[in-house]
């Protein structure tokens, strides 16, 4: 399998807010499913660190190195015998114009620009992480606290339903979906300390997600990451 994408995603924090179904139905491609844990259903607000990025095996020169920041929801499909759970976004932000304008042409994805700025601080075992962006005027921002201690995720856990999706699926039409495959091992984690969460949904997302503004998140989490492969092949689910 051809590998489109390479790279290293770094501090994958993870703000996971509980709704209802009915809110994501109408984001749903054909073809899947919402995926639930233990019957509810999940959207994130994702920050994370691309790092050594590389494009059919070549560096991007200037470009391979960016923050990116989505909200997505969790999917699943029945193919043969095999389930295939994955992710469907919302939107995806990145700092450079033509990232956004390729991910778009290639994946037919939902990318973005907007200003973006990050830093990650470890002192006396804490890691801070605060991820920032700002699509127009107003700059919002996630910023958590973790223990700098390396943990495995446990089996059948929320955190592992929310990282082991390993599938990306894109709305192209009312018709047509592209699946693609993510790859990378088993993420360890750290703990949360503490976080500030400043993001106006109804704002960034649609009014459909403004109730989020009003809603604690149900959980956060900081994987340490790894190398990342995104392969080249995409299946086309047509109606």
């Amino acid at each position: 399998m051809k590998t489109f994408l390479k790279a290293r995603w770094e501090n994958i924090v993870m703000v996971n807010y509980t709704v209802d179904e009915s809110i994501l139905r109408p984001y749903l491609p054909y073809g899947v499913e919402i995926d639930t844990y233990q019957n509810q259903a999940f959207v994130s607000l994702v920050g994370f660190r691309f790092v050594q990025s590389t494009i059919f095996g070549l560096p991007i020169p200037y470009l391979g190195n960016f923050d990116e920041v989505n909200l997505r929801f969790y999917v699943k499909r029945t193919d043969g015998t095999e389930l295939k759970r994955g992710v469907v976004f919302i939107n995806e932000l990145v700092p450079f114009k033509v990232v956004a304008f390729l991910a778009n042409k290639l994946y037919k994805e939902h990318y973005s620009y907007a200003k973006m700025k990050s830093s990650i601080q470890v002192e006396n075992n804490i890691k801070n992480i605060n991820y920032s962006w700002q699509p127009k005027q107003i700059e919002y921002s996630i910023h958590a606290s973790f223990s700098d201690s390396k943990d495995e995720i446990i089996q059948d856990s929320l955190e592992e339903f929310i990282y082991e999706h390993y599938y990306g699926f894109t709305k192209v039409n009312e018709q047509e979906t592209w699946e693609y495959r993510v790859n990378h091992p088993r993420w360890q984690t750290n703990k949360l300390l503490n976080h500030k969460i400043n993001c106006d949904f109804g704002e960034m997302y649609g009014q459909d997600f403004s109730f989020l503004n009003h809603q604690a998140p149900f959980s956060i989490y900081n994987a340490i990451g790894s190398e990342v492969t995104i392969d080249w092949n995409v299946n086309k689910l047509i109606k």
